[in-house]
């Protein structure tokens, strides 16, 4: 609307208009975090890892301590550092600039030491990748033998061996891959990976489980122990097996490398002749031959001395310039190995007339390029045919500067990589990160096997009954390319429910205005004549419970007859908690997520509503909202129907915001006494689930509204009760209670028996939201969070 011509009638809407230009300028007049670091939008963690130590060196307060403001300097960027290196808290910044983000992000900083000494400890290293969570997911599985370090900066082991460390993956480098993952950043990665001393080393294996070293960390025990897991296989050649193994090789398409150990001249080492063959594994043979004992088959084969030689399929070995014999004066082995990968023919090029066909029938990699791209046209990329063997993934190449229609028609205009998933040509899906051969693995199985496509506009969905998820993205963006991989993993989970979709908006430009797509990612669901957009944080999980809220919304969207329906006429035991919002207000939409999952956290227990105060400004304003987002919780037994408790935390997640609402519920567990104790618990047929607590104990009273939830969710199967054990000490010890709060199931299965459960566990799993649910695609009753002692509500489902 143009403000300008607006006519009386409408001044409400100017008004509106003028807040939301006004917070579209506070947005865009916030502190630059990606200038303050000196980088670009598009830096990957590593980079913003990289520009932070530099600058944290440089302008640290020990560093600058005649400079007053260089405290308050460093706060910022601290800030920058803290908010861009968390994909979550990076995406919200991208949108919405500061607002909604987390104050207590940067407020602390380490020392200048620890920035020189413990900070990114090998980001420099070009041989050493230092991994996340998702580049760690897929480095393991990509097929390619991994070595890992787990460490921690703190550390003073880890620090002995970062000089050894780096020199082995100098040796190893192209044999194997050598990562790092930093424990302190990444907690949550290392404690799932059963992590508890540092450094701890792994070696990883497509196929087999991880193996820890425990030896001693010297060079050269790593590099014994690496050797072992590497399919390493070195033939020795003689008279008798000569020819069937050469033919039989050249017969496959598998040329050989020998090495020729002679009385003169080099020979290469046993321990090179392994590394060439790990390294070539797949495409080509190692062998060696001993010239003193066959010195009749080495003179037929004009070898004279000591050497090494590629001896491609087909060859007539006893003419070596005639047929492209490669002869090696180096004893490297990444020397050797190079040669030879650039020595073996390329990948399968297609036309367009086989292209069509080739896709229907089975599953490709394909490189897309116009002309020569060096990048896409490295000779390691020929290991990927050997890699994805297996998954049964062909990989080829397409000229599109040879055939620019058909690459046109595809929408594919610079030089690409995406996998085709067995299915027709326009089913298909564009790889968007590293062209590294692990990341490329990785995108191929992942891709084929999942349903998320390319669209552009001939395959945008419109009114189609099938519900579409469409990811708005732009190709440099990083928690873009985060995104994609958890969309794969989704889409397989509601396959046959939900389509998924990805659009490239730096070429589709056309169609992102048309949908309004303002920042990167933007994830919407379209559902016939109904759009939802996805404002949750970007694991596969978080979207199934978005689509799952779709289908079963869990908050009702009140109006202003519903709001004095079912709110204020509630009955005397009803709850209500009511989040009172504006679509343009950058904290409501941080909101959303949490209030809809903490919805269905209290399914049952209180009723959740949401009102929009740009659609219904009277009614807000007769409510006297002066603020958005306002959380009122309107409260059971009062006499006032408009009586209700502003929520006033400062954090609005959906487990503050749940522990909120369940704090006005009233208590169900029982206080028991010895006498009690003994009667209900231990000699009646009832199942007891007992919280032993202190009143002084600060964990036990965060548990208090844990245990009651649970309590409520196991209602009319098991009891509950509490026990004070410094009331009644003489029941605690009688059950063995040594630390507080100690959760115990007493069930009665033909008598009673006792279950300790880890509270702690327990605690995690409901703060986590991860209760008993249905799954998406069947109804099956399922518990993800498994606690370690105990199943609880599997077993409780099965006893009842």
């Amino acid at each position: 609307m143009d403000p300008l011509t607006a006519r009386p009638g409408n001044l409400r809407s100017v008004a509106l208009w003028f807040i939301v230009f006004s917070l579209t300028v506070l947005v865009w007049s916030d502190e630059d975090y990606y200038g303050l670091l000196g980088i670009s939008r598009a830096s990957s963690s590593r980079e913003i890892r990289q520009a932070f130590k530099k600058l944290a060196l440089k302008l640290h307060p020990d560093k600058n301590q005649n400079d007053p403001s260089a405290h308050d300097k460093f706060l910022k960027l601290n800030r920058a550092y803290e908010v861009l290196k968390d994909e979550e808290l990076r995406k919200k910044y991208d949108k919405y600039g500061e607002k909604g983000l987390d104050e207590s992000k940067g407020h602390h900083y380490e020392s200048w030491s620890f920035y020189r000494d413990d900070f990114g400890i090998y980001d420099d290293d070009p041989e050493i990748h230092t991994l996340d969570k998702a580049e760690f997911d897929g480095a393991v599985s990509s097929g390619e033998v991994w070595f890992v370090n787990f460490y921690s900066p703190g550390c003073s082991h880890c620090h002995d061996l970062a000089p050894t460390w780096r020199e082995f993956a100098k040796e190893m480098d192209g044999f194997i891959r050598i990562g790092a993952v930093n424990c302190r950043d990444e907690r949550m990665l290392c404690r799932s990976q059963g992590i508890n001393s540092y450094p701890s080393l792994y070696i990883f294996r497509a196929g087999m489980n991880p193996v820890k070293y425990f030896g001693d960390r010297s060079n050269e025990n790593l590099v014994h122990f690496a050797m072992k897991y590497v399919s390493s296989t070195v033939t020795e050649l003689w008279a008798g097996n000569f020819k069937n193994l050469v033919e039989n090789s050249f017969a496959s398409g598998v040329g050989w490398l020998i090495t020729f150990c002679a009385d003169t001249g080099d020979c290469l080492s046993t321990q090179t002749r392994l590394k060439l063959a790990g390294m070539l594994d797949g495409l080509v043979s190692v062998g060696w031959m001993d010239c003193t004992t066959q010195a009749d088959l080495c003179d037929n084969l004009e070898i004279a001395t000591s050497t090494t030689a590629y001896f491609p399929p087909g060859a007539s070995l006893a003419d070596r310039e005639k047929n492209n014999v490669l002869f090696f004066n180096s004893l490297d082995a990444k020397e050797i190995y190079k040669e030879v990968m650039e020595h073996l023919p390329d990948l399968e090029m297609l036309s367009p007339d086989s292209l069509k066909d080739r896709l229907m029938h089975h599953r490709w990699l394909l490189f897309f390029s116009y002309g020569y791209d060096r990048e896409f046209y490295l000779p390691e990329f020929k290991k990927l045919n050997v890699l994805l063997r297996g998954d049964h993934i062909q990989v080829g190449r397409f000229d599109c500067q040879s055939h620019p229609s058909t690459c046109s028609s595809l929408y594919i205009h610079k030089s690409c990589v995406a996998a085709f998933k067995g299915k027709g040509i326009n089913d298909f899906e564009i790889h968007h990160g590293k062209t590294d051969v692990y990341e490329m693995v990785t995108f191929a199985k992942d891709s084929v096997n999942s349903h998320v496509i390319s669209l552009g506009p001939k395959n945008f969905p419109g009114n189609e009954r099938e519900p579409w998820l469409v990811d708005f993205f732009a190709p440099w963006c990083p928690p873009c390319r985060a995104l994609l991989p958890e969309l794969r993993k989704a889409s397989k989970r509601v396959f046959g429910h939900v389509r998924f979709g990805t659009l490239d908006c730096t070429i589709h430009e056309g169609l992102c205005n048309m949908h309004n797509i303002r920042a990167y990612p933007t994830t919407v669901v379209f559902n016939q004549s109904n759009i939802h957009e996805y404002e949750g944080h970007h694991s596969a999980e978080q979207i199934l419970e978005f689509i799952e809220d779709l289908r079963n919304p869990s908050v009702v969207a009140l109006t202003p007859e519903t709001l004095k329906e079912l709110v204020k006429g509630r009955s005397r035991d009803e709850i209500w908690m009511v989040d009172y919002y504006a679509p343009w207000c950058g904290p409501c939409q941080a909101l959303m997520p949490e209030w809809k999952r903490m919805a269905r956290h209290l399914s049952g227990l209180i009723s959740v509503g949401s009102i929009d105060c740009q659609k219904y400004g009277s009614l807000c304003s007769k409510e006297y909202v002066q603020a958005y987002p306002e959380i009122r919780l309107y409260p059971a037994n009062r006499d006032n129907p408009n009586y209700y408790h502003t929520y006033n935390g400062w954090q609005r997640d959906s487990y503050s915001l749940k522990s909120w609402g369940l704090s006005y519920l009233p208590k169900i567990a029982t206080e028991l006494t010895p006498e009690s104790f003994n009667e209900k618990v231990l000699e009646s047929k009832d199942h007891w689930l007992l919280d032993f607590y202190a009143p002084w104990c600060g964990p036990c009273r965060s548990f208090a509204l844990e245990f009651e939830f649970v309590a409520r969710l196991l209602k009319g199967k098991v009891k509950a009760g509490k026990v004070d054990c410094q009331a009644y000490g003489q029941i605690c010890q009688s059950a063995g209670i040594r630390a507080y709060p100690t959760v115990k199931f007493y069930p009665y299965m033909g008598s009673k028996k006792v279950i300790a459960i880890s509270f702690y566990t327990l605690a995690s799993c409901i703060q986590r939201g991860v209760y008993a649910m249905w799954s998406l695609t069947g109804g099956q009753f399922y518990w993800p969070c498994l606690v370690p002692e105990f199943n609880l509500l599997l077993f409780i489902k099965n006893i009842s």
